[in-house]
């Protein structure tokens, strides 16, 4: 008796839930439009998710907004240490502006997500400042590591300088989009590290 071939089922993605799909629109939603300009009628309506849903998980836009900054620094952080720490020449440190690149060419870029909500926001809103430096405090904590490995004297000032290359080159990039930037900001990164 002969047996037909197996069918091969294709794994289909569990489906979203309705909280999560409400954070994947908004996140899309405020780096793209704006905060203030992105209700939340329209993120609903994008995530098929209903007020109830909303309202139950977050409370709030601005709860949503926190969960949304939470989610996007995470994932910027963990995209931006795997490029500074992939395989190369030289220390990782020399990596730093590549790994901007390789951000950079990430579309749409939007700049950084704490930046652009701080600039929309009073400049009052110490919830939001906080998560901008807690953020700061995962990348300095980073970089302090690898320029404490490397050798590098006061190791804690040079992370803070490399963090003000990263964080200039972000808002200049948003600012005009000019990949000329990323030259003048390794030029930058290789006089700062230079020994």
């Amino acid at each position: 008796m002969s047996v037909g071939p197996k069918k091969v089922q294709s794994a289909e993605p569990a489906p979203r839930a309705p909280h999560q799909r409400i954070i994947e629109v908004a996140r899309e939603m405020f780096c793209r439009d704006g905060i203030h300009a992105t209700g939340i009628d329209r993120i609903l309506a994008a995530a098929g998710a209903s007020k109830m849903t909303l309202y139950a998980r977050f409370g709030s836009k601005e709860a949503l907004l926190r969960e949304v900054l939470v989610q996007e620094g995470a994932e910027w952080r963990a995209a931006f240490f795997a490029a500074v720490d992939a395989p190369g020449e030289g220390e990782p440190l020399t990596r730093i502006v590549a790994a901007l690149t390789v951000l950079f060419n990430r579309k749409p870029f939007t700049g950084c997500a704490f930046m652009n909500a701080i600039g929309e926001h009073t400049k009052g809103e110490t919830w939001l400042r906080d998560l901008a430096a807690e953020h700061h405090r995962h990348i300095l904590a980073f970089l302090g590591a690898h320029a404490t490995a490397a050798g590098y004297p006061e190791p804690s000032i040079l992370a803070r300088q490399l963090l003000l290359i990263i964080d200039g080159t972000l808002a200049a990039l948003m600012v005009n989009g000019d990949p000329a930037v990323l030259t003048i900001a390794q030029r930058n990164l290789e006089a700062v590290l230079r020994r």
